[in-house]
């Protein structure tokens, strides 16, 4: 039986090839104990790559059946590595095309963070390299979340800071300042091409908290018409209700204008993507939102047997499914043919998976900058027999989460490595920061101003600081788009 089979098998079983013995010679000593290796973590990782992997044919232990001529053989390459990390990054993630699978050792904590629960101050900051020297960086705050240690301080969208607990950042050791329970910041202003210190400092306390991602929401009057402003900051699909409630009270104030800013939003379910979509329009239930291209085993099964399986289509209830099996709340859709998306850098994945799939149904107006550039979707997978999380291993935490899917849009747009790039180009700037939400601030008015039909060029900031990095960029789910759907596949 070929080995990838055999895999396969022991993986619907339960045994995959736990705690496995190279030596298995009968005539050992009976008296003579030997440790045996234990590569339950190596297999299951291994099992799951070879099973679900996007861009396993671009890896030889992945794509060729024969790769390995016995168990043996397979177990001395899984041995090889220093640990299941350097397997999983070092031998079965192909770099040229995939810079977002991961894996952690803490299941539970991914968990928490897909739920949008994390550890944190409650600043969200960027961070930029100083004007006159590439090596070190200075911070700002983006927003604060209410609540947190950050609003109690008092800290506000604009603030910047140059040091963390006395430490000048730089391009090395922002992460390890940053990752401490309690971060004191010191403040400083921009004179010029200057960064200078004011001699104030802000101590912040982290905290477990859940981050609605619906950051703000409110009506605007653009002469006369009604515009809706939504700044949306992640795809948490535990907060869909919250949401839809949003669109709720858009339908009810008859708005006839959109403005959804994703200016900050990394991405997340691709579940809350599809009903998000499905929000802004209304007329297009069951048409095809966007089509998953797997692998060419997966594909060629589901094209086979199951076509219907490989299309996320517009809904009419949002996603969440509840315990009768049904789905949630019917959409508040506004039936819109036209809106107006803010999106940046910082804008990724489901964030273009909602631009890309609208696109060819309503007219797309992007304002802002290209967008990172993540059209692939990962999942979870667990040490289970089915990849799940039901009957996970109890003996270690370690979960993957590797690329499964790529996502075309209805015409086939994907494959967008560079971004997405805007209508209206125009970058926000530290030297005008301006007040979320507010009609004044330089990326919303650009976008009042192409309501208006005043389109126009926007000279950016000569200035400007080089953008360095931003929150959570150390997180391995940075930037994901992720997905809870997996195929149960028969016998490859």
């Amino acid at each position: 039986m070929k080995l990838k089979n055999l895999l396969f098998l022991l993986a619907l079983s339960g045994g995959l090839f736990i705690s496995c013995s190279k030596d298995n010679d009968d005539e050992i000593n009976p008296e003579v104990i030997t440790d045996p290796v234990n590569l339950e973590v190596e297999e299951f990782i291994f099992a799951g790559m070879d099973l679900y992997y996007l861009y396993d044919a671009q890896v030889p232990q992945l794509a060729n059946d024969d790769y390995f001529a016995s168990t043996d053989a397979f177990e001395n390459y899984l041995s090889g590595f220093n640990s299941p990390e350097d397997l999983f990054f070092k031998g079965l993630v192909y770099e040229p095309f995939d810079k977002f699978s991961f894996m952690t050792d803490d299941y539970i904590e991914l968990e928490k963070y897909f739920q949008g629960t994390s550890g944190t101050t409650g600043m969200d900051y960027g961070l930029s390299l100083y004007p006159d020297d590439n090596t070190k960086v200075l911070g700002y705050v983006r927003y604060v979340l209410d609540g947190t240690s950050a609003d109690t301080e008092g800290l506000e969208r604009g603030m910047i800071f140059n040091k963390v607990n006395g430490t000048q950042l730089n391009t090395v050791n922002y992460s390890d300042l940053f990752n401490n329970s309690s971060v004191t910041l010191s403040l400083a202003t921009l004179v010029g091409n200057d960064v200078v210190e004011t001699g104030e400092t802000v101590t912040l306390t982290k905290a477990e908290y859940t981050e609605n991602p619906v950051h703000i929401a409110k009506t605007l009057d653009v002469d006369g018409t009604k515009v809706g402003y939504l700044m949306y900051n992640s795809f948490t699909r535990n907060f869909d209700d919250e949401l839809n409630d949003t669109f709720g009270m858009f339908k009810n104030e008859a708005i006839t204008e959109l403005v959804l800013d994703l200016r900050y939003n990394g991405g997340g379910s691709v579940r809350s993507a599809v009903d998000l979509a499905s929000m802004i329009t209304g007329q297009f239930t069951d048409e095809i939102f966007a089509e998953q291209q797997w692998n060419e085993a997966i594909q060629a099964y589901y094209k086979q047997e199951q076509p219907e399986w490989l299309y996320d289509r517009f809904n009419a209830n949002i996603s969440n499914t509840g315990s009768n099996g049904l789905n949630g709340q019917k959409i508040n859709s506004l039936n819109l043919n036209k809106i107006y998306i803010i999106a940046t850098r910082s804008s990724a994945s489901a964030s273009e998976l909602v631009i890309n799939g609208l696109e060819p149904y309503i007219e797309v107006v992007h304002v802002g900058a290209q967008t990172r550039g993540k059209f692939q979707a990962s999942t979870t997978l667990y040490d289970a027999p089915n990849f799940r999380r039901e009957n996970a291993s109890p003996n270690h935490k370690y979960a993957i989460q590797p690329l499964i899917y790529k996502s075309a849009n209805a015409d086939g747009k994907s494959d967008y490595f560079e971004g997405l790039s805007p209508d209206v180009p125009i970058n926000e700037s530290l030297r005008n920061y301006g007040v979320l939400g507010d009609p004044s601030e330089a990326l919303l008015s650009a976008a009042i101003d192409a309501i208006k039909g005043n389109r126009k060029f926007y000279e950016n900031d000569k200035d400007a600081l080089e953008f360095f990095g931003e929150k959570g960029m150390e997180v391995p789910a940075y930037q994901r788009m992720y997905s809870e759907k997996l195929p149960a596949l028969p016998n490859r």
